[in-house]
């Protein structure tokens, strides 16, 4: 938080209440299923997970795992290439 606090110029305690904002903006938008786009970062997204057949770890026996709505990030070009 403090890179943010000094890129922004203010204070520490103001960057962590700026990006607690971004999160429970984010959060609430995927609640929704929407997207949410960030330009030269990436796309936050929801996506279905299918339900499947799992194994019980203690007795091995066969059990269905049910499927689900999970978030997922999908890098920018511009993301992928500054880390390359």
């Amino acid at each position: 938080m403090s890179i943010l606090a000094k890129a922004a110029g203010g204070s520490r305690p103001a960057a962590d209440r700026a990006f607690a904002a971004f999160v429970a903006g984010v959060r609430e938008s995927l609640r929704q299923g929407r997207s949410v786009t960030i330009s030269g970062f990436g796309t936050f997204v929801v996506a279905r997970r299918a339900a499947r057949h799992g194994r019980h770890p203690r007795n091995g026996s066969v059990i269905t795992i049910p499927g689900a709505r999970v978030p997922k990030f999908r890098a920018s070009r511009a993301l992928k290439g500054a880390v390359r």
